[in-house]
């Protein structure tokens, strides 16, 4: 087996110094340096946003919630996906139990499946529940969405003032944090940015604090602009981590106060082919050296984490039957999972997961193999290893990875003039972090996103401060807001207005309906879910885990299913005998019933009845009616065209194969970009053309011009 292995240092983390009497800590507690600035920083009343950018596993969300453990006073926790917001719930819970503040802080969970439980339990609105919720907690963990559309009076009845909610809420929470942001792109950027615009003019601001490894700087710069005092702590431009060479430069660390946040990793480079299925591939190939690893070294914890929720569900019965044999457990933790599974999996020997388990989850783990897409990507799952000396009284041996990653990045991280790294030479994290940034595959930030999109959003809120039932009292913040988003987009706001109605004037000539789906997605924190469909998955033991979504395109490409209908899957809802979210499967294309995985990737394409030479020559974000999907041997097919052909898709069409626009415009993993074929090219081996949907679209639009001959004007500019 082919691979390239170095040593990761340990990494110790400096101690706070001249630690303010005000602050108590629990016995044997010591204070990292970022940790005590951040304090700081939240009790300086000049500063409005904080960015804490220590390294990963120093202890962030302590600094985050120390001053709510010392003394009354009241935070917001926005996790980027529900798992994290469990784990950092029970980590929170934890520091409750340690520090045993008097005035006993309640910390509640709220997302939107929570939400509709717990307002259908209460028999409340969803605003009332909302409000009651977070007057209920002094620490409310959520998520950035809720955060996003309850700014947007999404939670609300037409009745209700557009303030109604979010002028309360805003006043009670005096810090928000937004935790693992960078794993967000410019949609979601624009959007926070848009409503710390909205609240530092129509209420009294709290303080913001950013949390992560790797801050988006396209966040920072704009809320300079904006005129926000920002506060950044960053440990590594000052200093503040030590790499020792020996275990005596290590102890000498530790008598001074230095505490170890990492410990050293044996890291390996398996370089594998740039195609699907390759990294599933190796792992049944090599299945034995992972359990071998487990049987050298007993008592450790492993972890593997993949791109494709269908590798895992194809992996998880092999590796469950092998690890069995010698009395070891396997869990299963990907967006398709149960609840029950997720939250037993962190237990097992080994977890096979996806994006779920990579962002911030705090694993107690010495064993991981990975795959990823950019070098964000890779730091972000190394990171999940080395952060613990071992569980329940068992102390680990030793931490190893495997990084599966594609040739051309080993051959230059290891085998070009000047590289570098070099076989089994010993590294620091941020030299390594250094070398995988420079050497990976650039991903697109989209950075024209901002001035093309970001006003539109702008737009939605400035035009709801302007309904008559508060437009006199929000009247010259109004104007203020629309001056700060005009200067942050760089973005007249009559041309903004002039596109919105074109939009809606489009969708009109073309549906005969009254609506703006491009605005509608504009306007969205991750987009639409035009192509979300209902699963039923029998095989999970808990009945109400057994209710999911998936996108069409993930179940075209890996899923084996039957199809329903709507009223077959809602009467299967009701006789769970539990209470089951319904509003997530509103939406809803079509509702299917799982049958099983394939065993490797499906072949499609979507289709359109017409010439798409025309659409492609307009170089805009269209709405799209009359796509459908290609799959012959499909039995299926022909139900999920029926609802599909009717649909209107925000939709970017390109004339140029998928293959060379992801790799032209450097688009990251996970990019919703398919082939799309028309009526003369349906039977070309490969589609000519590419199509964007949703949220994609918009983010495709600021990047097409790369592809056309001649200049063009945007839209907005």
């Amino acid at each position: 087996m082919a691979r390239y292995s170095i040593t990761l240092k340990q990494v110790y983390s400096a101690p706070a110094e001249d630690i303010p009497a005000e602050i108590t800590l629990p016995q044997d507690w010591r204070l990292s340096w970022h940790q005590l600035e951040t304090w700081k920083a939240i009790n300086d009343l000049s500063i409005d946003v904080i960015f804490n950018t220590a390294l990963t596993g120093d202890g962030k969300s302590l600094g985050a919630y120390l001053k709510s453990l010392l003394t009354y006073y009241q935070v917001m926790g926005l996790y980027p996906t529900n798992e994290l917001a469990r784990d950092q719930q029970s980590q929170i819970q934890d520091y409750i139990e340690a520090f045993a503040p008097p005035h006993e802080p309640r910390v509640n969970r709220l997302n939107s499946a929570e939400l509709e439980l717990y307002a259908e339990r209460e028999d409340l609105s969803k605003a009332i529940a909302i409000d009651t919720r977070g007057y209920q907690s002094e620490i409310l963990l959520t998520n950035p969405d809720m955060f996003h559309y309850l700014h947007r009076g999404a939670y609300l009845s037409r009745f209700d003032n557009p303030d109604k909610l979010w002028n309360r809420i805003d006043k009670y929470f005096k810090l928000l944090v937004f935790d693992e942001f960078h794993v967000f792109n410019a949609p979601q950027i624009a959007g926070v940015i848009n409503t710390l615009l909205l609240i530092r003019r129509t209420n009294r601001p709290p303080r913001y604090l950013f949390l992560s490894a790797t801050p988006d700087e396209e966040l920072i710069n704009r809320l300079g602009l904006a005129g926000f005092n920002i506060r950044w702590i960053n440990p590594v431009r000052e200093g503040k981590y030590k790499f020792p060479d020996s275990p005596k430069e290590a102890e000498e660390l530790r008598v001074k106060g230095w505490r170890l946040i990492s410990r050293q990793v044996n890291l390996s480079f398996i370089p594998l082919e740039s195609s699907f299925g390759v990294s599933e591939t190796w792992l049944k190939e090599n299945k034995e050296l992972i359990l071998s690893y487990f049987q050298t070294y007993p008592h450790s914890k492993g972890a593997i984490i993949l791109n494709s929720i269908a590798s895992v569900k194809r992996l998880v019965p092999l590796f469950r039957e092998l690890f069995a044999a010698h009395g070891l457990t396997v869990g299963e933790n990907t967006g398709l999972s149960g609840s029950r599974d997720k939250l037993n999996s962190l237990g097992c020997d080994l977890v096979l997961g996806t994006s779920t388990i990579d962002v911030g989850v705090d694993f107690k783990i010495n064993f991981l193999v990975f795959e990823s897409g950019d070098a964000g990507n890779f730091i972000q799952r190394l990171g999940r290893l080395g952060r613990h000396d071992g569980y329940d009284g068992h102390e680990f041996e030793r931490f190893t990875a495997y990084a599966l990653v594609p040739k051309f990045l080993v051959e230059r991280l290891f085998d070009k003039d000047n590289a570098p790294l070099e076989e089994r030479g010993k590294y620091d994290r941020i030299s390594l972090t250094a070398a995988i940034t420079h050497n990976y595959r650039r991903i697109n930030n989209f950075s024209g996103y901002y001035k093309r999109w970001g006003a539109v959003q702008s737009f939605r809120l400035y035009y709801d401060l302007g309904k008559p039932q508060i437009k006199e009292q929000y009247h010259e913040s109004r104007q203020k807001f629309r001056q700060d988003c005009e200067k942050v987009f760089d973005t007249g706001f009559n041309r903004v207005t002039a596109s919105v109605m074109r939009w809606a004037e489009e969708w009109k000539e073309l549906s005969a309906k009254v609506g703006n789906p491009i605005f509608n997605d504009a306007v969205s924190f991750r987009g639409s879910s035009s192509l979300l469909c209902g699963l039923y998955d029998p095989t999970e033991d808990k009945e109400s885990d057994r209710f999911k979504t998936y996108d069409l395109p993930g179940i075209l490409s890996n899923l084996e299913v039957e199809m329903w209908t709507e009223a077959a899957f809602m009467r299967q809802i009701k006789g769970a005998g539990e209470t089951i979210p319904k509003a997530r499967f509103k939406p809803c294309l079509a509702f299917m019933k799982l049958r099983g995985y394939n065993p490797e990737r499906l072949n499609w394409r979507f289709t359109y009845r017409g010439d798409l030479r025309a659409i492609a020559d307009a170089w805009k974000v269209q709405v799209l009616v009359g796509v459908e999907v290609w799959q012959p041997d499909n039995v299926w097919i022909n139900g999920i065209n029926r609802h599909l052909r009717v649909l209107g898709l925000v939709s970017y069409v390109l004339a140029r194969p998928v293959a060379e626009v992801r790799q032209r415009l450097q688009l990251p993993m996970g990019f919703q970009i398919y082939p799309i074929s028309d009526e003369t090219s349906i039977h070309d081996r490969t589609s000519p053309y590419s199509i964007a949907i949703g949220q994609s679209a918009l983010l495709l639009d600021t990047l097409a011009y790369r592809f056309k001959d001649k200049g063009g004007k945007a839209w907005i500019c």
